[in-house]
């Protein structure tokens, strides 16, 4: 007598009732979570600081052709091109965008399908739910599955995920445009110290040669008896002193050199750089510019989409504590012989959903909502330090532009009266009214003071460079 099972079917949902069912679920899911609001800085009033609104993607323009340098031009082309740490930001980016793909495909259902072909072989003594055995056969099955999955974004988990990561995509990109201005100041700021240095070797290899010739005459003097044994080793512990400080400041040059080889992605020995000569032309800045200049700076920008992506981080850990609804859908064919496989009554298919309740989590939801939340208000911390530090940076800037302004006008002065001093000690000494000894600590003072003129003008371009760099990288 053979065996007859009755089964009990009922009519599944159509695939058109699941797909209403799916849009009415989506167009009337909420989304967790505080939406942002950007947090209150408070701001010096005397610069006319207004609440900031990320403007780094305002383009800054080549800032540093102010100066008005063709070689420094040229650096920073090539620093912009060679650098790796540039090109690995670049890269960054890229990651963050991508991630940012990855959360987005979320929003859609994902479908996966395979091909799969198994033999097998039942046992006549397997336990069976008949009163009798049941015989071993031998089976072959071919079967190509398709799986469909969905799960419905009730609580705005999806939206949230995709929201953050999208923040910190934003994040990357301004971190690699804080990298970029970065290089472009340290080029700038290696590049006008470079031609300080050359400013100084040309001022000490002048000196060592007047004391050269100092010693000359007064080795001479000393071989006709009429001059002293202490006027000669003074006057070799000055060319020795000269010699050694020209020695520091090549040290110094090379050292500059080295750092820009590095800034532009190259080894200093395949390195040349050209250096414009002469004095550096130093722009005039207003003090009391636009508080939307600091709204510019990339770091701060950075700090504001890091604080956006935590706080949508915080919706994502609150709908850990909802249920989820899942659709699945599962189909395609079975047979045992592939030859009738793709016929009409091989196919085979499942349509339903699921809902998962969170019942009990140990407490670790709640943990994870009290460390999301404290992540958050860690990166609003990070946010108005950052504001802190971009006043203080261009208040540092314009107050030492302002006292360098001062202090490069007494060098000047001191640097003119020390040139029109030697210049009378030699006349007197040509006079016969001084010795020689005299002359030398006159060219000294001379020295001192010009080397002091040139590093306190140094220190103005210098100070230019980190106001703009403050600034967020230039102004119209």
């Amino acid at each position: 007598m053979p065996l007859r099972l009755k089964v009990l079917n009922r009519r599944p949902f159509s695939a058109a009732t699941m797909a209403l069912l799916a849009g009415v679920l989506v167009t009337t899911s909420c989304k967790l979570g505080p939406d942002y609001q950007r947090p209150k800085v408070e701001a010096p009033e005397a610069w006319r600081w207004k609440t900031a609104e990320p403007k780094d993607h305002v383009p800054r323009g080549e800032w540093w052709k102010v100066f008005n340098d063709p070689a420094l031009n040229e650096l920073q082309a090539k620093a912009a091109e060679g650098s790796l740490t540039l090109q690995a930001a670049f890269q960054r980016v890229e990651q963050a965008r991508a991630t940012a793909r990855i959360s987005r495909s979320s929003f859609y259902p994902t479908l996966d399908g395979g091909v799969n072909w198994a033999r097998y072989r039942t046992s006549a003594n397997a336990p069976s739910p008949v009163p009798f055995a049941i015989p071993s056969f031998t089976q072959s099955q071919w079967t190509v599955p398709f799986d469909l999955s969905y799960e419905v974004d009730l609580w705005g988990k999806v939206r949230r995920s995709f929201e953050s990561s999208q923040q910190l995509a934003l994040s990357a990109v301004a971190a690699r445009e804080t990298i970029l201005l970065g290089l472009q100041a340290e080029v700038a700021l290696n590049y006008f110290a470079l031609r300080s240095a050359d400013s100084e070797i040309e001022l000490l290899t002048n000196a060592i040669d007047l004391r050269r010739e100092a010693l000359k005459i007064f080795d001479q003097r000393l071989g006709a008896g009429i001059g002293s044994e202490f006027e000669v080793q003074r006057a070799k512990v000055e060319v020795a002193a000269a010699e050694a400080d020209l020695s520091a400041a090549q040290r110094n040059r090379a050292a500059r050199i080295n750092t820009l080889a590095l800034l532009c992605g190259t080894t200093a020995s395949k390195f040349e750089v050209k250096v414009t000569s002469g004095a550096v032309p130093i722009p005039q800045i207003a003090p009391d510019l636009p508080s939307s200049l600091l709204e510019r700076r990339p770091d701060v920008a950075q700090a504001e989409r890091e604080m956006a992506s935590k706080l949508a981080q915080i919706g994502i850990a609150q709908s850990a504590s909802f249920p989820s609804l899942r659709l699945t859908a599962s189909g395609g064919y079975l047979s045992g012989d592939v030859t009738d496989l793709f016929d009409w009554n091989s196919r085979t298919w499942s349509l339903g959903p699921g809902i998962s309740i969170p019942l009990f989590a140990g407490g670790r939801n709640k943990a994870n909502m009290e460390r999301t939340r404290a992540t958050y208000e860690e990166s609003v911390l990070n946010y108005k330090q950052s504001i802190l530090v971009a006043f203080k940076e261009v208040e540092d800037s314009l107050s030492a532009l302002q006292f360098l302004s001062g202090e490069a006008k007494a060098r000047h002065e001191a640097a003119n009266a020390a040139t029109s001093a030697a210049a009378l000690s030699r006349d007197r000494f040509t006079a016969g009214s001084i010795n020689f000894l005299e002359v030398i600590d006159s060219e000294n003072a001379r020295l001192i003071n010009e080397l002091a003129r040139v590093r306190v003008a140094n220190e103005q371009v210098l100070g230019t460079v980190r106001l703009i760099k403050a600034l967020g990288g230039g102004w119209e």
